[in-house]
């Protein structure tokens, strides 16, 4: 099959999932095979397919128990990238009403509710990153905060799962470019942190990817007479008009790090890029950026990333190439956040990092228009 005979990439990808990776039972509760999932829903929920439901619940139940536990989830870690799949969860019970989906995301609900926090209040991303805030964790943790307190009409924390999206941004933004850094640490003393603000070193776009994305799907669940969510609609409209001037100036993708587009080996990455696209289709969609401002960059942005980054095999899967497998800071590896680090670590295909994204975007840009 050509690219160019493709009428609805969402739904070829769906099911190349399908056939590819039917059972997604790993044994590890992994962040992205959540994200890949919510991706899934999304075409799910715009066509009607029910093959692509049974396919989320099908995976989902090969982790949750009747009694609503989780195998590989360890609440004790406290790690925000355990309770992404928690959107997941909530897709499922939204569907099913099973009792059992809504017990495995009360025990995520309950993590956050004690989660430890840095002084001024925002999540540590885990127990073994004390007093380190990630850009990555206001997607994993914060969208679900805010999503789990509005499907069971609760309140209580509403105004903080806003004010963790704010503080973040405070935490982590640079006071000269206003891009995001990838982590804060509050303590100072990590290898890679800026002793005298906590920033690492370097602009990461697929943590940006994870930020831009976390404020536009909180929005979805936050009150509108709550004040923080004029503060966050400003905060994500700044973010985006930012990654504009900041995107490859032919291209209009972004580079594995992100301000850097014209060092040698530096390279236009997927999974990020994939992120602040879906991103942009669907603050146009929700009112928060103007169209007619924005739909020539995205419609290009949307062709070049298909040229650059997918591909259809002989079997006619969708493949999405040009994913950082992971780009992480500190640790037992000592990752020091150097842009030696963000060059050093493995270019794959098909991770879900990168497949999730693509499945949002592609569903934005089906009736992008």
């Amino acid at each position: 099959m050509n690219t160019n005979d493709v009428k609805d990439w969402s739904n070829l990808c769906a099911q190349t999932m399908i056939k590819r990776e039917p059972n997604l039972d790993t044994g590890k509760w992994r962040y992205e095979d959540g994200l890949m999932l919510d991706g899934m829903y999304d075409v799910f929920r715009r066509t009607g397919n029910t093959k692509y439901f049974d396919y989320i619940s099908h995976n989902l139940d090969r982790f949750i128990g009747e009694d609503g536990s989780i195998k590989g989830y360890n609440p004790e870690e406290e790690q925000l990238d355990h309770i992404n799949n928690g959107k997941a969860i909530l897709n499922a019970f939204e569907v099913t009403r099973k009792s059992k989906y809504k017990k495995a995301a009360t025990m995520l609900f309950d993590q956050l509710k004690s989660q430890p926090r840095t002084e001024n209040g925002v999540f540590w991303h885990k127990k073994i990153y004390p007093n380190q805030v990630w850009l990555d964790g206001v997607y994993m943790g914060d969208v679900f905060y805010a999503r789990y307190q509005k499907m069971f009409d609760i309140d209580d924390f509403m105004e903080d799962a806003a004010e963790q999206v704010i503080l973040a941004y405070q935490l982590t933004k640079d006071d000269n470019i206003g891009l995001c850094y990838h982590a804060f640490d509050g303590n100072k003393q990590m290898i890679w942190a800026n002793k005298e603000n906590g920033h690492s070193p370097h602009f990461w776009t697929r943590s940006i990817g994870w930020f831009v994305m976390a404020m536009v799907d909180i929005l979805d669940y936050l009150p509108s007479s709550l004040p923080q969510r004029k503060q966050i609609i400003s905060i994500l409209q700044e973010q985006l008009n930012l990654l504009r001037l900041y995107s490859d100036t032919k291209t209009k993708l972004w580079y594995q790090v992100t301000d850097e587009g014209d060092q040698p080996l530096n390279y236009l990455e997927s999974s990020g890029t994939l992120m602040i696209l879906n991103a942009i289709a669907k603050s146009i969609r929700k009112g928060y950026l103007v169209k007619q401002e924005w739909a020539g960059f995205l419609t290009k942005s949307f062709q070049n990333a298909l040229s650059h980054f997918i591909s259809i095999d002989a079997q006619g899967y969708v493949n999405v190439h040009k994913i950082v497998y992971v780009s992480g800071l500190g640790g037992a590896d000592n990752r020091d956040g150097s842009f030696e680090y963000y060059m050093s670590e493995p270019i794959v295909t098909n991770d879900h990092k990168g497949i999730g994204p693509f499945l949002m975007l592609a569903n934005e840009m089906q009736d992008f228009n």
